[in-house]
């Protein structure tokens, strides 16, 4: 009975992580100071082809499912489909509802501008550690840091920053928007997602992913 009520608590979390992502997403855009970088670069890449995001993002999505149904196959699961399939055109919702209700923020100065990107680090990241903490499949682009933790034994920050850091720099060199806000996230999501894993994501579903229980494994060794 136990195992059924966590299970129904992961895959609860998991859904509620994926809207919650959506929604940080749709923050950052509405900063104008630069989304989280991935959603920076699928957004540009979007542009430059004249297509939807939410069209964009699934081609993107399908691109690093080939990598992760390569070398990430534990981390394929009902989640995947989820996050890939659904995640850009939920954005692209939530952003129309705050662009109606808000207007652009750049219309009410930077300070302003800041407090909604720092907002979106904050709730996209609770979306986040909710949804892989859930361990019901991993989104094609989380894999890549969550794989490269795997295989590097480094902390899964440190991975994430990686990752994040190398879609910032192709959104840069493709003339995208890069501001504070997907500097930020380049360097402060993976952190703020390890903080809420443990602080709020495990305790609250009552499971720990194979993952982190080995990093944390390493960690207390070290200590």
């Amino acid at each position: 009975m136990k195992n059924n009520r966590v299970l129904l608590k992961r895959y609860v979390s998991m859904v509620i992580g994926v809207f919650i992502i959506s929604i940080g997403i749709a923050l950052f855009k509405e900063s104008h100071l630069g989304n989280d970088p991935i959603s920076a670069l699928n957004m540009r890449i979007a542009e430059i082809f004249g297509i939807p995001y939410g069209f964009q993002n699934l081609l993107c999505n399908i691109l690093f499912f080939l990598i992760q149904f390569i070398f990430g196959r534990k981390y394929i699961g009902a989640g995947t489909f989820v996050n890939g399939i659904l995640l850009g055109y939920i954005v692209s919702f939530f952003y129309a509802i705050l662009l109606r209700n808000f207007g652009p923020a750049a219309e009410h100065g930077l300070i302003v501008q800041i407090v909604w990107a720092a907002v979106a680090v904050v709730v996209t990241s609770l979306g986040v550690s909710l949804y892989q903490t859930a361990d019901l499949g991993i989104a094609p682009y989380d894999y890549l840091s969550l794989g490269l933790r795997d295989k590097t034994k480094k902390h899964y920050f440190a991975c994430r920053m990686f990752t994040d850091g190398i879609c910032a720099l192709g959104t840069f060199l493709t003339g995208g928007l890069v501001g504070i806000g997907t500097l930020i996230s380049a360097f402060g999501l993976g952190p703020v997602v390890h903080f809420f894993d443990t602080h709020v994501s495990e305790k609250l579903i009552g499971y720990t992913p194979e993952g982190e229980k080995e990093e944390e494994a390493r960690d207390a060794l070290k200590g």
